[in-house]
């Protein structure tokens, strides 16, 4: 009796020792996959899927087709939310991320951990589609997980590699997660004017991040792109810049709660003409059969020029209105959210999910495709409902031209992104 007890007990470790190392073979299985082979492949995989739904839901929703819950967030927060932070910011961090180790030569995160990041990102999205009090709650809490992660393991890499130059991207991270949860919480509450506020907020501190990192690589990138000879600008237009640049944000984020001596208008004006300037010393014609490089000069352009647009909508009563055309700020806010943001962000990813992963900078003929319509969704949302009666198929046609967009640049990436590393790399 004894021993079919021993042999019974025997076998019950031994099943679980067999079990053990199953599921000890199916994480490290997971863990290596290419596509959690640092944050940039599902990163930017998973922000082109969430903007894709979140537009398909938004347009569905403004269409009449669907109904989102009343007791959660306003269904104008939520896509708001879900562009700005589910879409440009995954990116943002995943780029970060993952150039922080060319940057500091320290590794950064890859497998396992990269999957915790990915699991917190997807119950936020569910938790915001559910739009419950409770599930709110529960997305603000993990959205802040994934946050402090995120600039928690930024900050080790820069501090250990001494990388003073890339400090400045921890306040910049920091602002983003610190105006990312007022957003949810503030309308959350009822504070739907505020809310909006914090989101315009939101875009104009990724104008300050998209103007710190596209001057960085945008001449780097022609000059090595376009075999040119080195780019330089005036040692001062840079400092300038930025400098304009953080006063706009904190000028217009503080006209919300306190009456200024001047508008802010007029630093968007000038961040948005130094823009330009800047761009004028970066040889944007050279680029112009190089897709991976003059979708990047279109976008900083885009930047430079929806933020004067911005400015001058301040005047005339919120508005320009030049041959019966009036471009109000949320329009102008569209240029700089798609053919600024849009077009940069899905550059920068068709570019670095090149160079990442060791392929040729020479990218498939629909990547053409790709910017072209982002190009043309930013003008059908920001220029046509101002020359048109009919903003709704306005509205329509730029969604769709958005989801086109994604769908291409799935149709290309995915397969590169899942894949894993070619050993022999290139360069253009």
């Amino acid at each position: 009796m004894l021993q079919i007890q021993d042999s019974e007990s025997a076998q019950l470790t031994y099943d679980q020792a067999s079990s053990d190392h199953q599921d000890s073979n199916a994480l490290n299985y997971v863990a290596q996959h290419p596509v959690l082979d640092l944050p940039f492949r599902s990163y930017f995989l998973l922000a082109v899927a969430c903007s894709m739904v979140a537009l398909g839901i938004w347009a569905a929703y403004f269409n009449g087709y669907f109904t989102f819950a009343e007791n959660g967030i306003s269904p104008l927060a939520w896509h708001i939310h879900e562009m700005i932070f589910g879409f440009a910011a995954t990116v943002a961090v995943g780029f970060i991320l993952t150039a922080a180790q060319t940057w500091t030569g320290q590794p950064s995160i890859k497998g396992l951990q990269v999957l915790a990041f990915v699991g917190l990102w997807l119950f936020v999205r569910a938790a915001l589609l559910i739009n419950s009090p409770s599930t709110i709650i529960v997305a603000i809490v993990l959205q802040s997980f994934w946050w402090l992660g995120s600039i928690i393991v930024f900050t080790r890499l820069v501090l250990k590699g001494n990388n003073r130059r890339n400090y400045l991207f921890i306040p910049l991270l920091s602002a983003l997660m610190i105006l990312n949860i007022a957003l949810l919480l503030l309308d959350f509450n009822g504070y739907h004017e505020l809310t909006r506020h914090i989101a315009r907020t939101s875009v104009l501190m990724f104008c300050l991040l998209m103007g710190i990192l596209g001057g960085r690589v945008i001449p780097f990138f022609t000059v090595s792109g376009a075999k040119l000879e080195s780019i330089k600008t005036p040692n001062w237009l840079t400092p300038l810049l930025t400098i304009t640049s953080i006063l706009g944000v904190l000028a217009f984020f503080s006209s919300a709660f306190i009456e200024l001596p001047f508008s802010p208008a007029i630093l968007m004006i000038a961040s948005g003409l130094l823009h330009l300037i800047r761009q004028g010393y970066w040889r944007s014609f050279a680029t112009r059969k190089i897709a991976l490089l003059w979708s990047l000069h279109i976008a900083n352009f885009s930047l430079g020029f929806g933020l004067i647009l911005l400015g001058l909508s301040y005047f005339q009563t919120q508005s320009i209105e030049y041959f019966n055309v009036s471009i109000t700020f949320g329009d102008a806010l569209h240029l700089i959210t798609i053919a600024a943001m849009g077009l940069m962000i899905f550059a920068m990813m068709c570019r670095v999910s090149l160079g990442h992963t060791g392929r040729a900078l020479i990218p498939s003929k629909l990547v053409s495709w790709i910017f072209f319509l982002i190009i043309f969704s930013a003008f059908t949302r920001a220029i046509l409902p101002t020359i048109t009666s009919q903003p709704l198929l306005a509205w329509n046609i730029s969604v769709l031209a958005w989801l086109i967009a994604g769908l291409f640049f799935l149709k290309v990436y995915l397969p590169i992104l899942t894949a894993k590393k070619v050993e022999k790399s290139f360069s253009r």
